[in-house]
């Protein structure tokens, strides 16, 4: 750890914190405002919600003189993003009684309650309790959500693996009393608190675990600090996992020595070994990872920083642990196949497009909540998945591409669940492309503080857009995925998109080009700094080429590599590399 002198203001917060209290009940009793206290905004992350405005509002609010419009997204810790139906109705119930009536699927398969005011917090808390749901790590310097692939055609696999999420989840979960005396009214104990995994100063940022099992890559496993890939014996079960480590999506635009990175595959653990090795490897980035500059305190920079070898040795020293060489592994695509599927256990399963994740009802305008969120016009979506969750007797899933799965549905229920899904029109592909199927945005304005363009509420139309183009070219049936965010955080793997959008400024964006259409290659800068119509003009071009000349089988991202449209990014260090149109062959 860095000297305390060179200690980031954040390092300083958590240390002075009593184990992440701060003075948070005080802000929480303060009604004079609707924000929390400065050093506070940074604690909360722990218990899962940030303090955001509608950015919306600013100007208006500012010009009469009141304050920001201040309101809280909280997001829940779900693992492997497994509820019941009961906690589907529960989790429709809170939003529509503390939040702003809609819902949010993530890119780490939990939810979002959006547009929470301070008093409703902890009721809102109290209320997933009663349904054995938390927010605990939502956000924060710990371990997020442990997401696990969810396309469950293969099911005692899918058990298995959903059983090791939650075991790492509650494994690697921060232990203070904070939470339960906070938010659930527990009594406050004499005895000292503790922390025996993340001690005073937790992680230097966050960190994030994925479980994936071949062929589908449906986590994005290569964008996180640890990704697990699933190996099964000759026996079909479980056997252990490949180990892939330091992938991260965020940067800082025009800082160079930030850039995304995929994780590295370091040898195969097997199963008695799992936990000893994620647990190990958080020790390392707890130990090592940087302190004194957030923008270089991701797992990723601390082993390019110190290398792959490194690592072994740490794991050998700390814990004699001796990876084996890894398994051999195939991924296919990254994204969601939709509709039903049947499971090996006689199950069926049905996968829902949600676009962009926002579950809500939108009017016959096609708006929802005020006007803020747009969608098909009378669309019934978050009424149709409550009438869906009254009478399903199996396992609501929600999937790191936006979706939502009506899971282990008997053969005898098919039916009645299909009259619900057609009477909402929750299947209606009429209404999408398989472009807009493959696409995918965060949240951006008008809530996020770090965005600097439209995400959700553009991709949309943009896509639309698109979609005209990819008709033309005689492409409508073809998947290119398609990311966008509102910077260059990385919240929806923007630099994992075949086509990928980073917001620069209102209206304009920076696009990417070249990610692998399974996940496992990263994009590269191809154009910067543009708008709508140069975005359609630089884009038109290449796809008409695509159907021109791509081969057989042959995905977007690998034919503007093969082609020398874009350089490939080989390694993040080089992500920044040749940026641009490299000169043909």
């Amino acid at each position: 750890m860095s000297d305390d002198k060179q200690l980031s203001p954040v390092e300083h917060i958590k240390l002075e914190s009593n184990y992440l209290r701060g003075s948070i009940a005080e802000s929480l009793a303060d009604d004079l405002t609707g924000a929390i206290a400065d050093d506070d905004t940074q604690l909360t992350k722990f218990h899962g919600f940030y303090q955001q405005d509608d950015r919306d509002l600013r100007s208006e609010r500012k010009t009469a003189k009141l304050e920001s419009h201040y309101q809280f997204m909280v997001r829940m810790r779900l693992p492997a993003g497994v509820l019941t139906p009961e906690q589907w109705l529960a989790v429709d119930d809170i939003a529509r009684r503390y939040a702003n009536n809609t819902l949010r699927v993530t890119t780490r398969q939990t939810f979002q309650f959006h547009g929470i005011f301070k008093q409703r917090l902890k009721p809102l808390i109290q209320a997933l309790d009663a349904v054995d749901l938390d927010t605990r790590g939502g956000c924060g310097d710990d371990n997020r959500n442990v997401v696990a692939n969810t396309n469950p055609q293969r099911s005692a696999l899918h058990a298995a693996v959903h059983d090791w999420s939650d075991r790492i989840s509650r494994h690697l979960l921060w232990k203070s009393r904070a939470y339960d005396e906070l938010w659930l009214d527990a009594p406050v104990s004499s005895e000292p608190d503790h922390e025996p995994l993340y001690g005073k100063s937790y992680l230097p940022r966050k960190f994030k675990v994925a479980i994936a099992i071949p062929p589908e890559n449906d986590v994005d496993l290569f964008a996180n600090d640890i990704g697990l890939i699933a190996i099964t014996g000759d026996d079909g079960e479980l056997a252990g996992f490949n180990v892939a480590i330091g992938g991260g999506m965020g940067m800082t635009h025009g800082e160079l020595d930030t850039y995304p990175r995929l994780a590295t595959v370091i040898g195969f653990a097997p199963l008695d070994q799992t936990l000893a090795v994620v647990e190990t490897l958080v020790a390392i980035q707890r130990d090592h990872g940087d302190r004194e500059n957030r923008k270089h305190a991701r797992f990723k920079y601390t082993i390019d920083d110190h290398g792959v070898d490194w690592i072994h040795d740490q794991l050998d020293e700390r814990a004699d642990l001796r990876l084996d060489k890894a398994r051999d592994y195939h991924f296919d695509r990254n994204g969601d196949p939709l509709g039903w599927v049947e499971g090996d256990n006689g199950k069926w399963h049905l996968t829902l497009f949600i676009e962009n994740g926002r579950i809500a009802d939108f009017d016959d305008n096609g708006t929802a909540h005020y006007g803020q969120y747009q969608g098909p016009a009378g669309y019934k979506l978050m009424t149709g998945l409550r009438e869906l969750a009254k009478i399903h007797t199996g396992q609501m899933r929600l999937t790191c591409n936006h979706n939502v799965i009506i899971a282990d549905v008997a053969e005898a229920d098919k039916s009645a669940i299909e009259e619900l899904v057609a009477h909402y029109g929750l299947d209606d592909g009429s209404k999408n492309s398989t472009l807009r199927y493959s696409a995918m945005a965060c949240v951006a304005f008008p809530t996020c503080g770090l965005a600097m363009a439209e995400s959700e509420r553009y991709l949309p139309s943009l896509i639309s857009k698109l979609d005209d183009v990819m008709s033309d070219a005689g492409l409508s049936g073809d998947a290119i995925v398609v990311r966008m965010t509102g910077c260059p955080n990385g919240c929806a793997r923007p630099f994992l998109g075949e086509i990928g959008f980073v917001g620069k400024a209102p209206g304009k964006y920076n696009l990417y080009l070249g990610a692998a259409h399974d996940g496992s290659r990263l994009n590269k800068l191809y154009r910067e700094n543009i708008g709508e119509d140069e975005i359609l003009a630089e884009l038109t071009p290449i796809i008409e080429r695509y159907a021109e000349e791509r081969d057989d089988g042959e995905s977007f991202g690998d034919f503007v590599v093969r082609t020398g449209i874009i350089a490939e990014t080989t390694e993040g260090r080089f992500f920044h590399d040749n940026v641009g149109s490299p000169e043909p062959a």
